[in-house]
């Protein structure tokens, strides 16, 4: 999808860089297999998770040419369709996948309606628009990132038990971040922490969002019908 608004793009000033909070090893295969023409980066030690208070993937800061936040840090067009999953058979409902679709689409044409228009798009925020959004971490946030940088060092010397200590206490200190959790948390052969211990933690969100609902309207189809994409 970001590839394919990139395409969409091309000709302009909008540049799209992903950055992967994950270790090098882990994610340089799923940036390989993709093939992107945007800049891809790998933040092993979470620098820009930290900056910007991301707490999972996919999330988005929109960043206008001058460099100020326009859409402060936001799930980027994922929803929790998955959480219907057959944990069985995998399989999800049309519905929700249907539902999933309609949400990817929505966001998508509105980064694009703002890569065309910029600071016209009716999805730019203003100061106060962002202000209102915008989620300041605290002392217990800032201790986290310290015992996760930490971790990160001590896994890096082989010391994968002192570690996941560390990581436990970054987890319990931002236990709203799955993207610390995660690289704490045991991974399957894809590198994926999908397993008992991350539906465990989905489930004791109850009716929680593990991707909080973007505030964005759909722009309205173009003349002679048809949908926004």
């Amino acid at each position: 999808m970001w590839q394919s608004l990139v395409q969409s793009t091309e000709g302009s000033d909008f540049i799209v860089v992903a950055v992967a909070l994950d270790r090098a090893e882990a994610a340089r295969p799923w940036i390989e297999a993709a093939a992107p023409t945007y800049p891809c980066l790998i933040d092993r030690d979470h620098r820009v998770a930290e900056l910007y208070h991301l707490v999972n993937v996919p999330q988005a800061v929109w960043i206008d040419e001058a460099g100020r936040i326009v859409r402060p840090p936001e799930t980027a067009g994922s929803t929790d369709s998955f959480r219907k999953m057959d944990r069985k058979t995998l399989a999800v409902p049309a519905e929700a996948l249907a539902e999933r679709q309609r949400v990817k689409q929505v966001y998508f044409a509105a980064v694009q309606d703002w890569a065309e228009r910029g600071a016209a798009s009716p999805h730019a925020l203003d100061a106060a628009g962002v202000a209102r959004r915008l989620q300041v971490p605290d002392g217990k946030v800032a201790e986290a990132h310290a015992h996760f940088k930490l971790a990160q060092a001590l896994r890096r010397d082989g010391r994968e038990d002192e570690a996941r200590a560390q990581f436990e206490l970054a987890t319990r200190r931002h236990p709203d971040s799955w993207a610390m959790w995660r690289q704490g948390a045991r991974k399957d052969e894809r590198g994926i922490a999908g397993g008992p211990e991350f539906w465990a933690r989905v489930d004791a969100l109850g009716d929680r969002p593990y991707y909080p609902p973007v505030e964005i309207a759909a722009l309205p189809a173009p003349e002679g019908g048809g949908a926004a994409s």
